[in-house]
């Protein structure tokens, strides 16, 4: 997620990590396009949206993480963000990279247009490669979201 958000940058980047749907495990990275390459707001290309749904209904998957980046402000929340967020059961996590050096990453539930942060537990060390994993210089490489012992884990 970091590397992709890291990448598209200047632009929004956007994606999802699909799961099983009876367990909501992540465990495919789905990066997908902004359609609007816009530094200040992401929309899912509706071709590729429904492709990407469609495939994961075929696997019987739900997206598990829905995430964008935010480029010049904090990872939180916009109005807009709130206002397009459909997947209740989902983790909607946010990337900010205005600062090219560090990635700040959180992770929120939004229902009903409430917002509730989860701690997010970084579980690697920034530029260190673990097993089976490459180093990246600007992101720890695993992420721990939630509230609970069973919370979703994700290696980015």
């Amino acid at each position: 997620m970091v590397a992709h958000a890291r990448a598209d940058h200047p632009d929004e980047a956007c994606g999802v990590i699909a799961g099983p749907a009876a367990t909501a495990e992540p465990r495919r990275h789905i990066p997908m396009v902004n359609a609007e390459r816009s530094t200040t707001f992401y929309r899912f290309d509706s071709a590729e949206q429904l492709a990407v749904w469609n495939a994961m209904d075929d696997a019987d998957e739900a997206p598990v993480v829905i995430y964008h980046s935010h480029t010049a402000t904090e990872a939180y929340p916009s109005r807009t963000d709130v206002k397009y967020a459909g997947e209740p059961e989902a983790h909607y996590v946010l990337i900010s990279t205005r600062d090219p050096h560090v990635a700040e990453v959180r992770s929120f539930r939004i229902v009903d247009g409430e917002i509730t942060e989860e701690p997010v537990e970084g579980l690697g060390e920034a530029g260190q490669a673990d097993e089976g994993h490459r180093g990246d210089a600007y992101a720890v490489q695993s992420y721990k979201f939630g509230h609970t012992p069973d919370a979703i884990i994700y290696d980015c």
